[in-house]
This record gives structure tokens, sequence and C-alpha cells, in this order.
């Protein structure tokens, strides 16, 4: 409930200071934020984040899995079924085998009479 306040009280507080402040204030302000968002130090940061995200999404993603099926198993009452579990290193072994062909089965040429 205080955080619906505190929310609604900045909305306010934006809306007055807005009002007054006029376009060129906000044109200013603006100018200011563009400033800040393209300084190569800010970007920097930018792409050290997209990087993390991309490196632990897939973490993230088996993690929600396993919780939603543990989830759904509590309220019907089965079990999940046991999923294979693998670590990082061979998932990302497994996708450069994959994406350069050489993962890929090779038929039996072999003939057994």
């Amino acid at each position: 409930m205080k955080g619906k306040i505190l929310f609604v009280a900045g909305l306010g507080v934006g809306y007055v200071l807005g009002t007054r402040a006029g376009r060129e204030r906000y044109e200013q302000l603006k100018a200011a934020a563009l400033k800040l968002w393209n300084d190569p130090l800010v970007q920097k940061q930018v792409d050290a984040a997209e990087a993390f995200v991309k490196d632990k999404a897939p973490d993230v993603a088996e993690f929600v899995s396993d919780g939603a099926k543990k989830v759904v198993s509590q309220v019907t009452g089965k079990k999940p079924a046991a999923a294979p579990r693998r670590s990082s290193s061979a998932r990302s072994a497994t996708t450069r085998s994959t994406a350069t062909g050489s993962g890929a089965a090779k038929p039996d040429t072999s003939k057994s009479s």
C-alpha cells in the first residue's frame, strides 16, 4: 500500500513540475538523459549487463522450468518426469558441435550378413 501511495505522489509531483517547467525544460532534461545514456562508461556497463544476461538466461530458464514442474506435480499429485541434467559446459559443447555439423549422427554403412 505504501508503494502505491508513493507512486501516485511521484506522478503528482512529476505532473506539477512538468507543467511548470514547460517544453524547454523537458528538452533540456531529454538532452541530458541522452548524453548520459550515450556516455562510453554507461554503454560499457550496458554491454556487460547484456553479456551477463545472455550467459545466465539458459540457467534461469532451466530453474524456472524445474520450479514449474514441481508446482504442477504438487497440484496434480503426479511425479514429474526426470529430465537429464547437463552442465552449462556440456550444453555449450553440444550447441557448438550441432552448429558445426560435427555432432550429427552418421548412418551405418557397413553391411552385416
